[in-house]
C-alpha cells in the first residue's frame, strides 16, 4: 500500500503540507517560530500586562519571504525590532474574534534556513480575551486580586503577538514581574522552588519550557497562590503538586494528592515516559470557564470538582492525558481538533478504567450532538471550519466522545486492547512533537498495522470500516452501535423506568433509601437517563427533589443535571437555578442553564446574565452572550 508524503515522520517544528489553518493571519508555511522570549510585568492597578515578545523564526520557503504575519488582537503594539534594527510594521483591519494580521517588513529577502529574530514591544488592553481580571471580592479571602489566562483556541494572539495556530510548535522562555506569585505553563527557574513566595512586593519570576508547545498552551496565573506537593512516585523522575489559593489547599490536597501522581504513573504505563518534568493541578476561582486546561506543566482546573467525595478526580486523567495527545503529538488546525481530544478522552477512559474497572469506559455524547442539528457540519468529527470563522463555535462534545468512540471501535475491530495499546505507542512515538492532519492519523494506522504479522487480515478489518461515516458523518447516531459494560448503570436505568412510569399512578413509593447506594457517578447516570425520557411534569420533579435533595446537592455534576430536568418541566426551578449559576463560571454548567433559563424565563435569564456578566471569564461572556442573544 503506497502512501503520500503527508505521513512522513515529522521533525518537532515541521508543518503539514495538506491542510491549512483558517484561523491564522500567519504565514507560518514560509517562516515559523521556533522559540519565543517573554519578558512581562503585571500592572494590577492598570489590570494590563506589559513588556516585550521576542520570537526566533526559521525561513521555510524555498523561494524566501519578504515580511512575516503574525496574529494579534486588541494589543497596543508600540515597536518592532528584527535582528536589532527597528522595522515597519501594519495592521491590518480586524477580522472579528480572529483580530488583525501584524505585518513586519524584512530588509532583506530571507532564504530558506535562514535565521529572524522578532521584539516586539506592546501591552495588553482592557479588551484582551484571554485574561480573567478578578478583584478580591471574586477570590476566597477577599484581600488580594488574581489574573489568569485562557488561551484555546485563538486567544493567545490577546496575550502576545504570534503565529497562533496549533501547527506551530515552540519552546519559551518568561520573566515575569509581578506583586503577587506568578506561575506559568513551564518549569520555574527562579525563585527556587522552595523559596517562600511574597505578597506584596515585586518579584521577577523566571520560567523555561524546553518542549515545544503550540501557542494556546502559554499561560500565566498569578494572584494569593499556595502550594503541597504531592506524594512522590517511586523511581519516577517528575513530581506533582497542588497549587490554589491558601483558603482552598487544604480542601483540595485532600481531595487530589493520591490520585494525581497514579495518573501520571499510569499514562506512562500506556503511552511512554512522562516528558515534562512536573506535573502540578492548580485550582482557579469560580470563574474558570472549564473543567480543566492541559497547559503544559500546570493543569488549570475548575474548583467546582472539589466535590468533597473524590468523584471528580477524573479530570486529572483527562488533563494528563494531554501530555501526550494535543501538548505532544497535536492537530494542524482546529478543523482537526478530534486528534486532540478524541486520544485523549481514550487515554482517559482507559486509566479511569485501569483504576474503577471496564465499566468505568462508559460515554456520554447524543445530548452533545443534539444540540448542533442546527449545524450538522458541528456534528462531524473534521468539521469544515471557514476563513476567520470562530472555532469556539465548534466547541461541544463531539470531538471528545465520537473521537474515542471511534477509537474504542477501531480497538476492538482490529482484535482488542492487547493489539491496539503497541500501536498507540508506536502512533505517538512516531508522531511526538508534531501538528498533524486526520489523513496522516489515518495512513499511519494503516501502515502499522500493515507492516505486522499477518497484516493482510488487519488491513482487511480496517477495510471494513465506514471511515467517511465516522469522519464526516453527521446526524445522532453512531454509524455502529457500540456496547459498553452497563453493571453500573443497570440500577440506574431500574429507578430511572420506575420514575417514568410513576406519571402514570397515583401514589408511589420513592425513598431516599433508593439512592443510598449509589455513588456520585451513579446519581450522575440516573439524572442522564431521566433527562433522556419524555419531559417530567412539575409534580414529579417537586417529588424527585424532596425524596433525594437533588436540587440541594454540593456537587456540581449533580446539581446541574437537576436543573436541567427541572428547567425543561417548568419555571418553577428558574430561580434557585438562576442564583446557582452566577458563581458558576465552568461553560459546562454555565451554558446549560442559561439556555434553559431563556427558554423558560427570558427576562431573568437575561436579566442574571447582564448583572453578573463581568463575573465569567471573557471567552464565557462572549458565548453565553451569544446563546442568550444579547449584546454586550
Amino acid at each position: 500500500m503506497s502512501f503520500s508524503t503527508a505521513y512522513a515522520p515529522k521533525n518537532q517544528h515541521s508543518i503539514p503540507q495538506d491542510d491549512n489553518d483558517l484561523s491564522t493571519h500567519a504565514n507560518y508555511r514560509d517562516i515559523r517560530t521556533t522559540h519565543v522570549d517573554l519578558d512581562w510585568t503585571i500592572d494590577w492597578k492598570s489590570q494590563l500586562i506589559h513588556g516585550s515578545c521576542t520570537l526566533e523564526l526559521e525561513v521555510t520557503a524555498k523561494d524566501g519571504v519578504e515580511h512575516i504575519s503574525l496574529d494579534e488582537s486588541y494589543l497596543d503594539i508600540s515597536a518592532v525590532e528584527v535582528d536589532g534594527q527597528d522595522s515597519k510594521f501594519t495592521l491590518s483591519d480586524r477580522h472579528g474574534v480572529c483580530g488583525r494580521e501584524l505585518r513586519i517588513e524584512l530588509a532583506n529577502m530571507a532564504k530558506a534556513g535562514d535565521q529572524v529574530k522578532v521584539k516586539i514591544q506592546y501591552s495588553t488592553t482592557k479588551d484582551c480575551t484571554t485574561l480573567g481580571w478578578l478583584n478580591p471580592v471574586q477570590t476566597k479571602s477577599g484581600d488580594w486580586p488574581f489574573l489568569y489566562s485562557q488561551s484555546q483556541a485563538i486567544h493567545a494572539r490577546s496575550l502576545l503577538p504570534c503565529q497562533d495556530t496549533p501547527a506551530v510548535k515552540a519552546t519559551y522562555a518568561a520573566k515575569v514581574k509581578s506583586t503577587l506569585p506568578a506561575l506559568m505553563s513551564g518549569i520555574r527557574v527562579s525563585p527556587p522552588s522552595e523559596a517562600k513566595l511574597e505578597l506584596g512586593k515585586e518579584i521577577e519570576y523566571v520560567y523555561k519550557q524546553p518542549v515545544a508547545i503550540p501557542s494556546y498552551l502559554i499561560a500565566i496565573a498569578s494572584g494569593e497562590l499556595a502550594y503541597r506537593e504531592c506524594p512522590k512516585q517511586e523511581g519516577k523522575n517528575w513530581k506533582t503538586g497542588i497549587w490554589t489559593e491558601p483558603l482552598m489547599l487544604d480542601a483540595a490536597y485532600e481531595e487530589f494528592n493520591a490520585d494525581t501522581p497514579k495518573f501520571v504513573a499510569a499514562a506512562e504505563k500506556f503511552a511512554s515516559p512522562y516528558e515534562f518534568g512536573v506535573y502540578d493541578v492548580l485550582f482557579l476561582p469560580n470563574s474558570f470557564p472549564y473543567g480543566g486546561m492541559e497547559n503544559s506543566c500546570l493543569t488549570f482546573a475548575t474548583p467546582t470538582v472539589l466535590a468533597g467525595d473524590k468523584s471528580a478526580v477524573d479530570l486529572v486523567a483527562h488533563e494528563i492525558s494531554h501530555s501526550w495527545f494535543g501538548n505532544g503529538i497535536g492537530c494542524a488546525s482546529w478543523s482537526h481538533f478530534w486528534l486532540n481530544e478524541g486520544w485523549t478522552t481514550y487515554l482517559e477512559r482507559l486509566l479511569v478504567g485501569d483504576r474503577e474497572g471496564e465499566a468505568a469506559r462508559r460515554t456520554d455524547l447524543k445530548d452533545g450532538l443534539a444540540l448542533l442539528q442546527s449545524e450538522p457540519r458541528f456534528q462531524r468529527l473534521v468539521p469544515s471550519l471557514q476563513q476567520f470563522e470562530d472555532p469556539d463555535d465548534a466547541f461541544s462534545k463531539v470531538p471528545y466522545e465520537k473521537g474515542s468512540n471511534f477509537l474504542l471501535h477501531l480497538e476492538r475491530t482490529v482484535g482488542g486492547l492487547d493489539i491496539f495499546l503497541p500501536y498507540l505507542r508506536d502512533y505517538f512515538k512516531t508522531f511526538n512533537h508534531t501538528s498533524i492532519t486526520t489523513d496522516q492519523w489515518k495512513e499511519h494506522l494503516f501502515d502499522y498495522f500493515g507492516k505486522q504479522e499477518n497484516g493482510s487480515e488487519f488491513q482487511r478489518k480496517l477495510g471494513q470500516v465506514d471511515f467517511d461515516e465516522w469522519i464526516y458523518g453527521s446526524g445522532l447516531d453512531l454509524c455502529v452501535d457500540l456496547q459498553y459494560d452497563q453493571s453500573l448503570a443497570e440500577s440506574c436505568e431500574a429507578l430511572s423506568q420506575k420514575w417514568d412510569a410513576a406519571r402514570e399512578v397515583k401514589e408511589t413509593s420513592f425513598t431516599s433509601h433508593d439512592v443510598e447506594s449509589f455513588s456520585t457517578q451513579q446519581k450522575v447516570v440516573f439524572l442522564d437517563k431521566l433527562d433522556a425520557q419524555p419531559v417530567f411534569p412539575a409534580s414529579l420533579i417537586s417529588l424527585l427533589d424532596n425524596t433525594y435533595g437533588f436540587g440541594k446537592n454540593d456537587n456540581a455534576e449533580v446539581r446541574l443535571r437537576f436543573y436541567q430536568i427541572a428547567l425543561k418541566s417548568g419555571p418553577e426551578y428558574a430561580e434557585d437555578a438562576a442564583k446557582w449559576v452566577v458563581d458558576k463560571g465552568r461553560m459546562k454548567f454555565c451554558r446549560p442553564i442559561f439556555r434553559l433559563l431563556k427558554q423558560q424565563t427570558p427576562e431573568l435569564a437575561q436579566k442574571t446574565f447582564m448583572e453578573h456578566k463581568d463575573f465569567y471569564h471573557p471567552i464565557a461572556r462572549k458565548m453565553i452572550a451569544k446563546d442568550l442573544g444579547v449584546d454586550l
